[in-house]
């Protein structure tokens, strides 16, 4: 099984936090894949949270194509980080020559243009450079957008972590929320695309488990927008049908569940929304998932949240104190980072419910 993780901060966090979570869950690393993505960023990036992030790593002609490409658009480069590495050939890492970081100014002739328009301009952006770099296997492109990194690469989590010098705080980058998983879905080639965390125009998903309704759900949604594109792990599809459900639909959170894993038809007639209910079925059944999953997701607010497979196949604990809120798959992470919580409270999500985490850190129950 995969070992997934997600922190909720009040205040900003080193990225070593999420190293700390997983590695007391290393019985779920077969070094496939560990991929972080980081939200509401503090350190060296605080200054530049209106500016979109681009996330790259590739060669040397990745970064060549990446700076064309972007200054043709009319981006600016304001800032850039190229992480540092530790270049020790014992270490089980297949690592490309370049990480990096760049945050840009928008094109002059977007300063008036709407979030929306905004975010359409760099989800085209991502998806031209990721067909470019693609061409040639120059390099990958993970995200592009604002307060946002994402960090993905394949060997072992611990070497991962000491290549990039995450271990202690030589590394300047924080966040108030950061999203982590250990291993890729290993039904599929390995490739940096299929690491977990998956993360869409603010909207973020991880998986611990599988989907056996993946063809199904791939062909449902590859048509419906641009943004739906790789498929290189069948559990891309909970965060595409996360975004279409919240932000082409616009519908509250608690529908999440009710597409992936609806009620049977005789719970649904004995309820004062069924016809809500039976209609979300019937549009939505393509969308439906099956086999063991647990999955948790970022909105763009920051709004965290959780749900699991109908017969509740795969493990899951939340946790929290008066500073810090957890999802993660054993309960061995949560005691690493929060080990003076008030354990009577943590909570282990039920197959029919979802749990959402407010900007407070207020965690809220609601019952399919």
């Amino acid at each position: 099984m995969c070992r997934i993780g997600a922190i909720k901060s009040q205040h900003y966090i080193h990225l070593s936090a999420t190293l700390k979570l997983m590695r007391s869950q290393q019985k779920g690393y077969d070094n496939s894949g560990f991929a972080i993505v980081a939200q509401d960023l503090g350190g060296i990036f605080e200054k530049y949270k209106n500016f979109p992030i681009l996330s790259l790593a590739g060669n040397n002609k990745a970064v060549e194509i990446t700076e064309k490409y972007t200054q043709s658009l009319g981006f600016s480069k304001v800032f850039q980080y190229k992480m540092e590495v530790n270049n020790n050939e014992k270490l089980n890492i297949e690592p490309l020559e370049n990480y990096i970081f760049i945050a840009y100014e928008y094109p002059k002739n977007y300063e008036n243009s709407t979030k929306e328009q905004k975010e359409n301009l760099l989800l085209d952006t991502r998806l031209k450079l990721r067909e470019l770099l693609s061409e040639n296997d120059d390099g990958y492109v993970y995200s592009f957008y604002e307060n946002v990194i994402s960090l993905k690469e394949i060997g072992s989590p611990v070497d991962i972590g000491k290549y990039f010098n995450l271990f202690g705080d030589k590394v300047d980058i924080k966040a108030k929320i950061l999203t982590v998983q250990c291993r890729q879905n290993t039904n599929y080639d390995i490739v940096r695309y299929a690491a977990h965390p998956f993360f869409l125009s603010g909207y973020t998903t991880l998986t611990n488990g599988e989907n056996t309704f993946y063809e199904k759900n791939k062909l449902a949604l590859k048509p419906l927008y641009k943004g739906y594109i790789g498929f290189e792990s069948d559990s891309q599809c909970f965060l595409y049908t996360l975004h279409y459900a919240h932000k082409i639909l616009k519908w509250p959170i608690e529908y999440y569940k009710h597409i992936l894993t609806p009620l049977s038809w005789d719970e649904m007639q004995a309820r004062e929304d069924k016809e809500v209910l039976t209609r979300i079925r019937m549009s939505m059944a393509n969308f439906e998932i099956n086999g063991p999953n647990a999955t948790i997701g970022v909105l763009p607010d920051g709004t965290m949240i959780n749900v699991m497979d109908s017969k509740k196949l795969r493990p899951v604990v939340v946790a929290k104190d008066k500073d810090i809120a957890i999802i993660t798959s054993e309960i061995t992470g949560v005691n690493e980072l929060l080990p003076n919580r008030d354990i009577n409270k943590d909570i282990y999500t039920n197959e029919r419910e979802t749990i959402v985490i407010d900007n407070n850190l207020n965690i809220k129950r609601i019952k399919q």
